[in-house]
């Protein structure tokens, strides 16, 4: 993950949190204009405090921003859950045979949610 990254995903979290550039500096204790530069400029990063607090103020976590696929976060925590809620010999069928069956798993969760919304 590199600079423009960082950046990106700090616009990411701050559009989801409903946040105004201005809101969220004022809201980390920096000048109002802060956010904008950073998002704006990409010239520099904020130090490690100050992204865990625009993180913390966005109602994100370490583990969110630091994903893979931000934006595929949330959908992917909630297939972990329902894999973890699985009896051990369907997790063991699932993780223990070919990626074939694993594809076909997450294809007929994926029907699943559509059904259930």
């Amino acid at each position: 993950m590199d600079k423009v990254d960082i950046i990106n995903r700090i616009g990411f979290i701050r559009v989801k949190a409903k946040l105004t550039q201005k809101a969220l500096s004022y809201a980390i204790g920096m000048n109002p204009s802060y956010i904008n530069r950073l998002e704006s400029k990409k010239d520099f990063l904020p130090s490690v405090d100050v992204l865990l607090k625009i993180i913390d103020e966005c109602g994100s976590t370490a583990e969110e921003f630091f994903y893979s696929d931000i934006a595929a976060y949330e959908k992917d925590k909630q297939l972990a859950e329902k894999i973890k809620a699985l009896p051990n010999e369907v997790k063991e069928l699932i993780f223990n045979y070919d990626s074939e069956l694993m594809n076909i798993f997450v294809r007929l969760n994926q029907k699943a949610v559509k059904i259930d919304k």
